[in-house]
């Protein structure tokens, strides 16, 4: 279950990134 959360953490960092990028093309996939 651990390894999941690291997944989930670099899901989010990964979304972080997307945001700074401005693009709204992906905004309803957030996983």
């Amino acid at each position: 279950m651990g390894n999941l959360k690291k997944k989930r953490r670099l899901k989010m960092n990964n979304h972080k990134r997307r945001k700074r990028l401005k693009s709204n093309r992906h905004k309803k996939r957030t996983w």
